[in-house]
């Protein structure tokens, strides 16, 4: 069973910068697909970023141009680096697992995720 945890979490004024980490127990699948996902109190989780094994990348447009996803294989740890953030960044950041690869074809739904981690708090304050 592949264990998620997430790190790298905290208190940063607008327009710091975070970087959050996901490190996984195992890296087992030939083809696989990793995103970033956030919910706030009150409202839906929703999509942040996603990265393929080959390295192709996907952003939301509320984060394009300032948050980057990146994976160290050798590591097995996925990253998120969040620049000039905002206060609706703040929000518990999860990290999520499909090993099908159907997320990153282009099949957005989140019920492919197998596995997620525990989450990490962000706060960006104004």
């Amino acid at each position: 069973q592949v264990r998620l945890v997430e790190s790298g979490g905290g208190s940063v004024q607008a327009g710091g910068s975070l970087r959050l980490s996901c490190e996984a127990s195992e890296s087992t699948y030939s083809r696989y697909c990793m995103a970033w996902f956030r919910q706030a109190p009150g409202n839906e989780r929703e999509w942040v970023s996603y990265i393929s094994r080959g390295g192709t990348t996907g952003y939301a447009d509320s984060v394009k141009g300032r948050f980057t996803i990146s994976q160290d294989d050798a590591k097995n740890t996925l990253y998120l680096q969040m620049n000039s953030l905002k206060p609706e960044d703040t929000a518990m950041y999860y990290c999520a697992l499909d090993p099908t690869y159907t997320y990153c074809s282009g099949v957005r739904r989140s019920g492919v995720f197998g596995y997620w981690g525990q989450g990490t708090q962000v706060t960006v304050s104004s």
